[in-house]
């Protein structure tokens, strides 16, 4: 390949990204060391701010070398570099490779600075791969509009500027400049669907069609294009539906608009949560089991470790959280905020201590409070349905009480009795119940 246009192919392609301090996510691999060092070139992007991070997934025995030799590229290039390890969840249900890009992408999220652009180095036989991988999974155009050139990412952008390139021109601008790279053992893995496509499929393909990767590529962008078209109106109907708490649409709204545009609507309401994407069953099962149930039932549909409750008349999205244990129970003074089973705690804000101890447990049934302005207890049951407190909730409460077994004092921050709202108010203190992530 011509080593000038080669340079130049790259040159344009990397001139077209937004005005901004760059963040390059580096693994060692050819194509993100062709990207920063092809960066590197450039005063102008030198001058904007430039520097890489490399995260390193511990998922093979030479990842410290790895890290290594990232080091060591930006120490000749003089960028500056970010080191970042995470761990990976193996077991979580949604696979290797994608827990891999989850925590690496959530890496690249606690670094990246505000109005700094993510660039990562995915290229057209990467975005050929996503969109086989995605219509072999029955995706509609959001999903074969496969990688987008831009987009939002944290409290910046996530620029991918090589998509219309092929590896092939990224080898050849390795190759002259004597760059040195490391190969991913994991790429040899085909228990990984990528690596199939990479290996044995996509060849195949371009020995019969040379330009599929081009065909690809465009049928992508054609998606991308149906998409931008359709978003508008999306999200219209999207704000139609929603209420005052963004984790929760109008029943009644959606029911409203077609069942085609509810999917969308749907699809884009979790996406903007930062849920994880619902699967391909999701939108039939809360079509069948959470749209048309009884006002009075408490439908779910759950997948990974989100779920989407019915309640009355509202869809309430959330992750999925654990109740707390019907048999613990804890001292508390309030010196100090409580952690509970289930990762929240419980903290007093305003005041050093509570006036005594108290005990702190989950709903085990029959619990009664004598609420401010009135002069005979309540039922706790009857005090979360006033409140409309929804029932997945009302098993992750955490009750005080003066002693064990005795009356409520409060309800979580949620309720207070008539004595200990009085003495919060004396002492402007208040309680605090924040739940875990």
């Amino acid at each position: 390949m011509n080593v000038p246009h080669t340079h130049q192919i790259l040159h344009d392609a990397l001139a077209r990204g937004p005005d901004a301090p760059l963040l390059v996510a580096l693994s060692g691999g050819l194509d993100s060391t062709v990207l920063l060092h092809a960066l590197a070139q450039q005063p102008a992007t030198r001058a904007r701010g430039l520097r890489a991070v490399h995260v390193e997934h511990g998922l093979h025995a030479d990842a410290g070398a790895w890290t290594a030799h990232c080091v060591a590229f930006c120490a000749s290039l003089g960028v500056p570099i970010v080191q970042v390890v995470v761990s990976v969840e193996r077991n979580g249900g949604e696979g290797l490779e994608a827990a891999a890009r989850k925590a690496r992408y959530a890496a690249f999220e606690s670094v990246l600075m505000p109005g700094e652009t993510l660039v990562t180095a995915h290229h057209r036989d990467d975005q050929a791969e996503t969109f086989l991988l995605r219509a072999l999974r029955g995706s509609g155009p959001d999903g074969l509009a496969a990688m987008r050139p831009l987009r939002s990412f944290a409290t910046g952008k996530h620029w991918r500027p090589l998509l219309d390139i092929p590896r092939d021109v990224l080898h050849a601008y390795a190759q002259t400049n004597a760059l040195d790279w490391l190969e991913d053992p994991s790429n040899a893995d085909t228990h990984h669907d990528r690596n199939v496509l990479r290996a044995r499929i996509m060849p195949l393909l371009r020995e019969r069609w040379p330009h599929a990767d081009a065909a690809f590529l465009r049928s992508a962008q054609l998606s991308a294009d149906a998409v931008e078209l359709l978003e508008p109106e999306d999200a219209r109907a999207l704000a139609l539906s929603r209420t005052a708490d963004p984790h929760a649409l109008s029943v009644q709204a959606l029911q409203a608009l077609d069942s085609t545009r509810r999917s969308r609507v749907l699809r884009r309401w979790i996406d903007e949560l930062a849920l994880p994407p619902l699967p391909r069953e999701g939108i039939a099962h809360i079509e069948s089991d959470l749209l048309h149930a009884r006002i009075d039932a408490s439908a779910t549909f759950a997948w990974r470790d989100a779920v989407i409750h019915r309640w009355r008349d509202l869809l309430h999205a959330q992750r999925q959280r654990t109740p707390l244990d019907i048999d613990w129970q804890a001292s508390w003074d309030g010196r100090q905020p409580l952690q509970l089973p289930n990762g929240d705690t419980l903290a007093l804000v305003g005041a050093e201590a509570l006036p005594s101890p108290v005990e702190v447990s989950a709903r085990r049934g029959g619990e009664r409070i004598t609420l401010p302005g009135r002069t005979h207890s309540h039922s706790l049951k009857h005090v979360v349905q006033t409140l409309g407190i929804p029932p997945w909730e009302r098993t992750q409460l955490p009750l005080l009480a003066e002693s064990a077994g005795g009356p409520l004092i409060a309800v979580a921050d949620l309720a207070y009795s008539a004595h200990f709202d009085a003495w919060l108010r004396e002492h402007n203190a208040r309680l605090q119940w924040v739940r875990a992530a």
